[in-house]
């Protein structure tokens, strides 16, 4: 059997309360950076395209972390569609990407938010209710 390394997951099982973009900053490799290279952007090792870090707040007033940042794979910077109408919201597509954490004395399972792209809310599917299904 084999195991995607990325695993889709639906914006609204994420985000359910919905979420907006703060800004797009290119994601640097802090090993380039350290060796002083004049490029120190990061690369996605699947495809080699440029990583930008999306800044984005969690619109669930329950949520651990309220900021947090939102890897895509583009050789260009995104741009954030239109907010929803209303809102400040721009919902993004997501990918959830397993990894080992092997810093510390434990090695220990973490996840990262990877985006697909940034799409304008008309592109978004319905939500789905919170309700638990009989």
């Amino acid at each position: 059997m084999a195991i995607p390394r990325r695993i889709p997951v639906a914006f609204a099982d994420v985000f359910p309360n919905g979420a907006f973009v703060l800004g797009v900053e290119p994601s640097n490799d802090f090993e380039k950076m350290r060796a002083g290279s004049p490029d120190p952007q990061e690369l996605d090792k699947e495809t080699g395209l440029r990583i930008w870090a999306v800044r984005t707040i969690d619109a669930d007033p329950t949520a651990r972390t309220a900021e947090l940042k939102v890897k895509i794979a583009a050789e260009v910077a995104p741009v954030p569609p239109d907010p929803i109408p209303g809102t400040p919201f721009r919902p993004v597509e997501l990918q959830v990407i397993p990894w080992v954490d092997t810093n510390g004395s434990r090695p220990r399972q973490m996840f990262a938010l990877r985006a697909a792209g940034l799409l304008p809310a008309s592109a978004l599917p319905a939500r789905r209710s919170s309700g638990v299904a009989a």
